[in-house]
């Protein structure tokens, strides 16, 4: 059961925000490989990331991979490293300038594309692999969102997000 759009929190919750910035890009060619990073990627709603090793599966809700440029420092800071390579993370794009969290259940524009926001992007045993033991808990609440591709378009590093209140 959703919210009332007419209720004070849906409005809060549907309020324009500030835009991010796409600050890096990788493609996943195969499972278990690590993510290749590119300055731009094509978009499809039928196929997903050009390049990237799900672009093949059915599952859309998960076609993009989205994580916060800020929350690689946070994850740094508990993993008590200097810093986390975005690839590490195993998502595709990272964004900072804007709360993903808050693009969850609405549609947004990163380039030419439009993506909506699915869902959390949780993170995987893959994680203790990366960082080692405490790897999982360390990026746990800040993986990220997941996100289908709405239109067809091209995402570059440098890109604007941007929530699409018209499209919503």
């Amino acid at each position: 059961m959703g919210l009332n759009p007419a209720s004070p929190l849906a409005r809060l919750m549907a309020a324009p925000m500030r835009a991010g910035t796409v600050t890096w890009i990788g493609v996943r060619p195969d499972r278990r490989v690590a993510p290749v990073p590119v300055g731009m990627v094509s978009a499809d709603p039928e196929t997903g990331l050009e390049g990237d090793h799900y672009r093949s599966r059915g599952q859309r809700t998960r076609q993009v991979t989205l994580v916060q440029a800020e929350h690689l420092a946070v994850i740094a800071s508990f993993l008590g490293i200097p810093e986390v390579a975005p690839a590490h993370l195993r998502r595709n794009l990272v964004v900072g300038g804007v709360n993903l969290l808050a693009l969850v259940g609405r549609r947004f524009r990163v380039g030419t594309a439009v993506l909506e926001g699915t869902g959390a992007c949780h993170p995987c045993s893959r994680m203790e692999e990366a960082f080692g033991p405490g790897g999982y808990n360390a990026v746990r609440g800040h993986g990220g969102i997941t996100a289908r591709i709405v239109q067809a378009g091209v995402i570059r590093v440098g890109d604007a997000v941007v929530a699409d209140d018209a499209g919503a």
